[in-house]
């Protein structure tokens, strides 16, 4: 083992911590020296399974301590974790799956019936773990039990340039694209989100967003590294999020702004102490300032913002505590306008702002956004020409973000070359969506892009001009796309529109102006 495989993070926890709480996850409780030797077992359990370096293991469940097991567990003797989303439609996980070579998956028991249909269907899944809380069923190996098992794994090598995991995220052509994450990637963002977030023994971080998600793995392994408590809820609900950071005393957690929008809405009740709390991370969707002032005074803890990308590992910049502080309480217009941007590269990225030529532009101009960093991805997966196109030989990963930097070296991101929509903290991609579309019969011109709301940060719309004679309606057109694609990348309105698109002199769909258009109609 060396410090560039993040087994070094567990080791290390069991050696200085072995007895202090790892893991809380309803009524199961671990020490660190308990949860390093389930995750040696259960890697131990996969080499007899007959998996070798380099094999993939999928993990298609609800939050459970099994995410823990098997973000520590998969890498650590070189196979690759791929961590699936849960809101994913059938065929996208099929894609996924068969994409990445997936030869065992483990499902809890409100994916049990996928996993046994991808099984069935996958030329390459052989295997399905069980790590519901139920009893094991026959046709499945049970995750308890290969954790609990006296097999110790294969000593083996495992370098920084190793592939960790497969991380999918939205592709322009309409299909998900497998960011390669190397241990040393992951290494790196564990050790910029010690730097930006300092994490301590003492921490104790509640789990609440989707763990499938790089939003909240980023904190995974940093917090195993210097022994802090990983506490998990299986999925986010306002009250039950108040509750638990009362009863387990959590001091840090990793919110999207849907969350906190749902937070503020319900309030916090006088009955429930969350003075515990010291700081709330968010990040994956914008913020309106004003839900910014709303959370810093009745939540009562410090604020901090990530800006980050799949294929960043994922953090690329960091809005500081003081940074909120001081937009927040100051009157300092200077301060109050950087609540509206990303913050600043973390230690150990650089970051660019580049025009159409590839030649950096001053601060104040808006241009590509473009970083570099131990944490940029290897590539994609089976994509030699779309990694080419990110990354081109240069040094320098090509994010698609347009954005400008201020004379402070605060960014602002302020449109996506992509495309790319996020709602309720999850990344849509307009292609996607309108290739759905393109696929009803009726349909003759459709545009998909993003507007804002208050509660999802963007919503989904779609401008649908139909063929001559047609009588499908938006709501025909929204259950269309419900077969194709993941509920969340299902347009919230389909306006019909009896007029073309506005396009472009080369023919392309002007999508700026259908969206100011439309800004002001959800």
């Amino acid at each position: 083992m060396t410090h560039e495989n993040i087994a070094a993070a567990l080791d290390r926890a069991e050696q200085l911590f072995g007895d202090a709480e790892a893991v809380v996850d309803g009524d199961l409780r671990w020490t660190y020296a308990e949860l390093a030797q389930r995750v040696r077992s259960f890697d131990g359990a996969l080499d007899g399974f007959g998996l070798a370096k380099g094999d993939v293991v999928g993990m298609l469940a609800h939050n459970s301590a099994a995410h823990v097991v098997a973000w520590l567990g998969v890498p650590r003797s070189g196979r690759v974790l791929n961590e699936i989303n849960t809101r994913l439609a059938p065929a996208e996980l099929a894609f996924i799956i068969d994409d990445s070579s997936t030869r065992v998956l483990i499902v809890d028991d409100a994916f049990l019936d996928v996993g046994r249909t991808l099984l069935a269907e996958s030329s390459d899944v052989d295997r399905l773990v069980y790590a519901g809380r139920g009893e094991c069923p026959d046709d499945c190996a049970s995750l308890v039990e290969m954790t609990r098992s006296d097999r110790e794994p294969r000593p083996l090598v495992v370098g920084g340039d190793d592939v960790a995991g497969v991380f999918y995220t939205g592709g322009t052509t309409g299909r998900p694209k497998g960011a390669l994450l190397s241990h040393s990637n992951l290494v790196a963002n564990a050790k910029h989100a010690l730097i930006n977030l300092g994490y301590t023994e003492h921490d104790r971080y509640l789990h609440a967003g989707p763990m499938f998600h790089l939003a909240d793995g980023a904190s995974t392994v940093a917090l195993t590294w210097v022994g802090g408590t990983h506490v998990i809820m299986p999925g986010f609900a306002p009250r039950p999020w108040l509750e638990l950071v009362e009863a387990e005393r959590v001091s840090r957690a990793m919110l999207v702004p849907t969350m906190i929008s749902m937070l503020l809405a319900d309030g916090v009740p006088d009955d429930i102490d969350i003075s515990s709390l010291d700081s709330v991370l968010y990040g994956a969707s914008p913020m309106p300032q004003t839900v910014l002032a709303e959370a810093f005074d009745r939540l009562g803890c410090d604020l901090c913002q990530v800006y980050g990308m799949t294929e960043g590992s994922p953090i690329i910049t960091f809005m500081t505590h003081e940074d909120h502080r001081r937009g927040l309480t100051d009157d300092d217009p200077v301060a109050r306008t950087r609540l509206r941007s990303a913050g600043r590269p973390v230690v150990g990225v650089d970051l660019e702002i580049r025009d159409a030529a590839g030649a950096s532009v001053p601060a104040g101009q808006v241009g590509e956004i473009v970083v570099r960093g131990a944490n940029i991805m290897l590539g994609y997966l089976n994509r030699p020409e779309e990694t080419a196109e990110v990354l081109p030989g240069d040094g320098w990963y090509h994010s698609g973000d347009m954005g400008y930097v201020d004379d402070g070296g605060y960014v602002f991101v302020v449109d996506r070359l992509k495309d790319m929509i996020i709602s309720g903290g999850e990344n849509v991609y307009s292609t996607e969506v309108e290739n759905a579309l393109y696929r009803h019969p009726d349909v003759q011109e459709v545009a998909v892009f993003g507007i804002p709301d208050p509660r999802w940060g963007e919503a989904v719309h779609a401008v649908v001009l139909m063929r001559s004679g047609s009588v499908t309606t938006g709501d025909d057109l929204r259950s269309h796309a419900r077969e194709l694609i993941a509920g969340y990348k299902v347009p919230r309105v389909v306006h019909l529109t009896p007029d073309a698109l506005p396009k472009s002199g080369a023919g392309k769909i002007l999508k700026r102006n259908l969206r100011d258009q439309y800004s002001g109609s959800h």
